[in-house]
């Protein structure tokens, strides 16, 4: 009875043990915006974490700071005005000494750098009024200074592009294999490569951020790979590179049960992508109620270039303003043992306008240009031969197109459909086949397709057919509604199982 009774004190003496709350100038930091703190703002980390949890208090001021990592029970908060901000120094950035973490099919772009890490921490918490600022600008040209002058030499350097490789830039934060994390109401961003990187992380939330990722390239704004259950709402995201991107590096994982919501991008690459980096796989997805503008690409792009799987895949309501392209799916074969799969797509209520020129023509960064001429380029979903993408529907879909297409820029004739290249293990991307011969859809490689409620406007003329459908199969086409100018609006090769509306036009070729 004895023992009893003690076990039954202890249990409720450990349940009411107080969190260990500390304010970080009282800890000995100076938040002048000069002093390195990360000593001192590490070791109030830790010590929160062997007390069994807490909050650390980042009152007003700017904290400077090299790569610190987060533990289990830990919380930041950043009050009104404060600011950490990562060193510009490169030597003080390090990479996790992690064990047993899953073999990643793709090691060239993934940078294990950070200002902020984690590693199989548990219910992380970093939130408040304040911001985090990687100072990106400045340390990526130190590491470039560096890597000229012999003194930290990037094997990788991008001489080409004359640049460091993402694998010698610190990201903002690269949280790995941790569960119950959330970030939320702060301004974050300014890294030297992407902004919030978390693999192979379970029960994400990233709710009401601003993130500002502009310094220097492929700044990223979120990137998601290989997680469970993830939320992202509300955010702001302007980035140099993709805005949201979801990655697959684990040939054995994949990307599962993520939300995406009520957020508004602007990127001078594509605002919500799937890719490039596809091993595993992405299934059920949801994405909902999403703003975008001045977006250099696609408004969603959706690619398997690796083996991954791609399944169960939902958005609803995306509004694209000054975008390059409104959709692009792709299922290549880059690497992999055999081409991974895209089925089960749905997306309805959206409406996109692609202007005529760059949509990020004033960005201080702008995405690379391709080098070829070329006109207009219409939404694409294409497999590769034998592969084919399967089940996608499309419904209540508006697409302004800026048309004045000329045949002196660039042609495909109707008749040499074959001259678009397959590009098999080509790039994934909506410029990756050069001209092609349609305005509003190319469709390849594909088995299964449903638009229904679909308006196409063009701003000017294009000679060139709204649809070319090669190698496509049930297709169903219902309420659409185009231009009446061109007599020549849908182009079925080598097609089968295809219905259409009665008031629409089509040329059938070796159908």
């Amino acid at each position: 009875m004895k023992k009893l009774l003690f076990l039954l004190m202890f249990s409720i003496g450990t349940s009411m043990a107080q969190p260990l709350d500390l304010n970080i100038i009282s800890e000995g930091a100076k938040p002048d915006g000069i002093t390195k703190n990360t000593e001192i703002i590490q070791n109030a980390i830790d010590h929160i974490h062997q007390a069994g949890g807490g909050t650390l208090f980042f009152p007003k001021g700017k904290y400077v700071t090299g790569t610190i990592q987060l533990k289990s029970n830990v919380q930041l908060y950043f009050d009104k005005d404060s600011e950490l901000l990562g060193s510009t120094d490169p030597r003080d950035y390090k990479v996790l000494d992690v064990k047993n973490i899953p073999l990643a099919s793709k090691k060239d772009d993934n940078s294990q750098l950070a200002l902020l890490l984690a590693y199989k921490a548990s219910n992380v918490k970093i939130y408040g009024k304040g911001s985090i600022n990687g100072q990106g600008l400045d340390l990526a040209l130190a590491i470039d200074s560096l890597h000229h002058a012999g003194i930290r030499v990037d094997s990788a350097y991008n001489y080409r592009r004359k640049r460091p490789s993402e694998l010698a830039r610190p990201k903002l934060f690269r949280f790995s294999e941790c569960k119950n994390v959330e970030i939320s109401a702060l301004q974050l961003g300014e890294a030297a490569c992407w902004g919030l990187s978390f693999e192979l992380c379970e029960n994400l939330t990233l709710a009401n951020l601003t993130i500002t990722n502009r310094s220097y390239w492929n700044n990223d704004g979120i990137d998601i790979t290989d997680c469970d259950k993830v939320s992202i709402t509300g955010c702001d995201i302007n980035s140099a590179d993709d805005g949201i991107c979801l990655k697959s590096y684990f040939s054995d994982y994949c990307n599962n049960d993520i939300f995406i919501s009520d957020c508004t991008i602007r990127s001078s690459a594509s605002a919500i992508k799937f890719g490039s980096a596809s091993y595993g796989g992405f299934k059920n997805i949801v994405i909902q109620n999403i703003k975008v503008y001045d977006t250099f690409r696609s408004a969603i792009a959706i690619e398997s270039v690796d083996g991954a799987v791609i399944e169960n895949v939902q958005v609803n309501n995306l509004t694209a303003k000054n975008t390059g392209n409104a959709i692009f799916i792709r299922l290549g074969h880059r690497d992999g043992e055999k081409p991974g799969s895209i089925q089960n797509i749905n997306i309805k209520n959206l409406k996109v306008e692609v202007p005529f020129g760059r949509p990020d023509l004033d960005y201080k960064l702008r995405g690379p240009e391709v080098n070829y001429f070329h006109n207009p380029f219409p939404a694409i979903i294409t497999g590769i031969p034998n592969h084919y993408i399967e089940e996608v529907s499309l419904e209540n879909v508006e697409i302004q197109y800026p048309g004045k297409a000329f045949k002196g820029m660039a042609y495909v004739p109707l008749s040499g459909l074959d001259r678009v290249p397959e590009e098999v293990k080509g790039y994934p991307e909506f410029t990756m086949f050069g001209e092609l011969p349609a305005w509003a859809f190319y469709v390849r490689h594909v088995k299964g397709l449903i638009i229904k409620n679909l308006k196409l406007t063009l701003k000017d003329e294009d000679y060139r057919p709204a649809f070319v459908f090669d190698d496509a199969y049930k297709i169903e086409l219902n309420n659409i509604e185009i231009p009446k100018k061109n007599k020549k609006q849908i182009i079925l090769n080598n097609s089968k199982y295809f219905s259409m509306d009665k008031s629409l036009e089509m040329i059938s070729k070796n159908q």
